[in-house]
C-alpha cells in the first residue's frame, strides 16, 4: 500500500455505457463522424506547421485520439495533435531532432500520467489566467506567422524557429511570391470565416434559404474549403505546392511500431522541453475540459483521469511516429454541438479518420498546402483572445504586466521562457498584494471603547495586526518600535484580525519582544486566532513571554496591564 493517496484508474467511458441506449449511439456516431472530417485537415495542418509529415499529424489523431476518448475522464472530450503545440514542436524538431521529440513526448506522457495518478490535476487551475491568455495570444501569432511561407508560396527551404529571424527570412524571399498561392489561401480563409456555423434553426417558419443553410452548416467550412482547393489544383493544374510535391502524398496504411533510440545523455537535455510539453498539454487539456462541462448537460469531468489518459496517449503515439496529443477545444466544441454526450463519439472519430486514411489517402497528393495555410489563420485568429488586449486598461498594473509579459516573451522567447517569467511575476505580485493587505495600526480611545468598552489606562499602547503576517509583511512589524509613544510601557497587540502567521512573521515577533524588552517596555497578545496561536505554542514563543501575557480577549489584556507587577 502506497504511502500517500493516489487516484484510481477508472475512464469516463466504463461509466457511460451503464445503460447506453441505441439513440445514444446514433447521436454519438453522428458527432463522431463529423468531428473526424473537422479533424483531418487540422490534422495534416498542425503537423506540418510543426516541420513534420502530414501522416503524423493524422496517425496522431487517430490513435491519441482514441486513446484520450478511451481512458480519459472526460464525457465529450476530443484529443489529437492542437495548434498549441506548433511552435513547441517545431521549436524542438529544430534543436533536438525528430528523434528526440519523439522521446521527449514520451517523458511528458510519463509525467503527465504520474500528476493525474497522484491527485495533481487540480494545481493546473493554479495558473494565473493573465498567463493562459498571454501564452495563448502569443502562441496563435506564432502560427500566422509561420502560416505565411505557405500562403505567400514563397520559396524557402526551411525557416527558423526564431521569431525575428523568421521575419528577416521571409522579407528576404518576398520576391518570390505566388499570386496563385495567395489566392487560394485567401479565398480558403474567406470561405472558412463566412461558411455557416450555426445547426439551429430559426423560430420563425423555415423558409428555403434558412434550410439551406441548416444543411450546409452540418458540412465544416474546413472541409469545404480544402476539398475545394484540392479540387480545383487537381482539375487546373495550378502550379502551387502540394502535399505531393512536398512530401509525396501519405501512406495508404497502419503505421508501423518502432522504439525510439533513447539515451541517457539525450534525456538530461530533454528536460525543458518535456516539461514544456507535459505543462501545455495539461492546461489545454483541462481548460477544454472545463469548457466542454459548461457546453452541455453532462457529468462534470475528472481532471485527474484525464491527465493520465492524456500521459497514455502521449507515451504510445511516439512508438507510431506521432506528436503530442491534447485536448482540443475546436474538435471538442464541434462534438458537443453536434450531439455528443459520451466518449462513444470520440472513438468513431478515430475511427472516421483511419477509414479515411484507408480508402482516400491517394488524393491527398493534390491537397495546396495554401489551403491548409488559410485554415490555419483562421485557427491562430479563433485561438487568441484579443479583446483581451482592449479590456488591460480595466485592470490592475500587475494583470497588465503579467498579460504582457508573458505574450512578448512568448513571441521573442519561447514558451518556456515566458510561463516560467509569468509565473515568477505572479508569485512576486501576489506578496506584494499580501504584504499590502497586512497593517499595522494603533487603535485610538473611540475604538478601544467600541471593542473593550474602556480607553488604554496610562503607557499602555494598543495596536492592531491585520490581516497575515508572513514573510512579505514584516517591515511593518519591525517599524512597530521607533513609532512607540514616550512613556509606553505595555504594548498589547490585538490579534483578532491577525487571520495567519508564518514562521518569519513570528521571528518578527520575537524579534519585537527582544526590542521592547531593551526599552523596558512589556508586550501583551489579545484575542489570538488558532492558526497563530498553535504556531506560537509549538515554536516556543509563548514561552518567551511574561506569565499571563496572551489573554483570550483586548479587554481582559487591558485589565492585566492595570495590575501592579504585570507589565514588566
Amino acid at each position: 500500500m502506497l504511502p500517500f493517496p493516489v487516484h484510481p484508474f477508472r475512464p469516463r467511458l466504463v461509466d457511460a455505457l451503464r445503460g447506453y441506449t441505441r439513440a445514444q449511439f446514433a447521436a454519438d456516431a453522428g458527432a463522431g463522424v463529423t468531428v473526424g472530417i473537422v479533424a483531418l485537415p487540422l490534422a495534416m495542418a498542425f503537423a506540418i506547421a510543426s516541420g513534420l509529415k502530414p501522416e503524423q499529424g493524422i496517425f496522431t489523431a487517430i490513435i491519441a485520439g482514441f486513446l484520450i476518448s478511451a481512458l480519459g475522464g472526460s464525457n465529450v472530450q476530443i484529443g489529437g495533435p492542437a495548434g498549441a503545440f506548433i511552435v513547441i514542436v517545431y521549436g524542438i524538431v529544430e534543436r533536438y531532432g525528430l528523434a528526440n521529440l519523439l522521446i521527449s513526448t514520451m517523458l511528458a506522457g510519463v509525467l503527465l500520467f504520474a500528476l493525474g495518478f497522484l491527485r495533481l490535476g487540480a494545481l493546473v487551475r493554479y495558473i494565473p489566467i493573465s498567463i493562459v491568455i498571454g501564452f495563448t495570444n502569443g502562441i496563435a501569432v506564432l502560427i500566422a506567422l509561420s502560416q505565411v511561407k505557405d500562403l505567400l508560396g514563397l520559396r524557402i527551404d526551411k525557416l527558423p524557429a526564431d521569431f525575428f529571424s523568421q521575419i528577416a527570412v521571409l522579407a528576404m524571399h518576398v520576391h518570390t511570391l505566388n499570386p496563385t498561392a495567395l489566392a487560394i489561401g485567401l479565398a480558403c480563409l474567406a470561405l472558412v470565416v463566412v461558411w455557416p456555423k450555426s445547426y439551429a434553426m430559426p423560430a420563425a417558419p423555415a423558409t428555403r434559404l434558412d434550410r439551406l443553410r441548416r444543411h450546409a452548416a452540418q458540412v465544416p467550412g474546413t472541409v469545404i474549403a480544402l476539398a475545394g482547393a484540392t479540387a480545383v489544383v487537381a482539375t487546373f493544374g495550378l502550379d502551387v505546392e502540394t502535399i505531393g510535391s512536398r512530401f509525396g502524398g501519405i501512406p495508404q496504411a497502419l503505421p508501423s511500431f518502432e522504439l525510439p533510440s533513447f539515451s541517457w545523455t539525450s534525456a538530461k537535455q530533454l528536460v525543458i522541453p518535456t516539461v514544456t510539453i507535459a505543462l501545455l498539454g495539461a492546461i489545454e487539456s483541462l481548460l477544454c475540459a472545463r469548457v466542454a462541462d459548461n457546453m452541455a448537460d453532462i457529468p462534470r469531468h475528472d481532471p485527474n483521469q484525464e491527465l493520465m489518459a492524456q500521459g497514455v496517449a502521449n507515451i504510445v503515439t511516439p512508438l507510431f511516429g506521432g506528436m503530442p496529443a491534447t485536448g482540443t477545444i475546436a474538435r471538442t466544441s464541434t462534438n458537443v454541438r453536434s450531439g455528443a454526450r459520451t466518449p462513444v463519439a470520440g472513438l468513431v472519430h478515430a475511427a472516421t479518420l483511419l477509414a479515411v486514411v484507408l480508402v482516400a489517402a491517394p488524393l491527398a497528393v493534390h491537397v495546396p498546402l495554401a489551403a491548409l495555410a488559410g485554415i490555419l489563420l483562421f485557427v491562430a485568429w479563433n485561438m487568441g483572445e484579443w479583446h483581451e488586449f482592449a479590456r488591460l486598461k480595466r485592470f490592475a498594473l500587475t494583470y497588465r504586466t503579467t498579460l504582457v509579459g508573458t505574450f512578448l516573451l512568448t513571441v521573442i522567447f519561447d514558451l518556456t521562457v515566458a510561463v516560467e517569467v509569468g509565473l515568477i511575476l505572479s508569485c512576486v505580485f501576489f506578496i506584494w498584494r499580501m504584504s499590502q493587505l497586512f497593517r499595522a495600526e494603533p487603535l485610538d480611545d473611540e475604538a478601544l471603547r467600541r471593542a473593550a468598552g474602556e480607553a488604554a489606562p496610562p503607557g499602555v499602547h494598543v495596536m492592531g495586526l491585520y490581516g497575515s503576517l508572513f514573510f512579505g509583511a514584516v517591515g511593518k512589524v519591525e517599524a512597530i518600535v521607533e513609532a512607540l509613544p514616550a512613556g509606553t510601557r505595555v504594548l498589547v497587540l490585538e490579534c483578532q484580525r491577525l487571520v495567519q502567521l508564518d514562521t518569519t512573521g513570528l521571528d518578527a515577533l520575537t524579534q519585537l519582544l527582544h526590542a521592547l524588552r531593551k526599552r523596558g517596555v512589556a508586550l501583551r497578545l489579545a484575542a489570538v486566532n488558532e492558526q497563530p496561536r498553535s504556531l506560537m505554542h509549538r515554536s516556543g514563543f509563548d514561552a518567551l513571554l511574561d506569565e499571563g501575557a496572551v489573554a483570550p480577549t483586548l479587554a481582559e489584556a487591558l485589565q492585566r496591564a492595570r495590575a501592579p507587577g504585570r507589565s514588566a
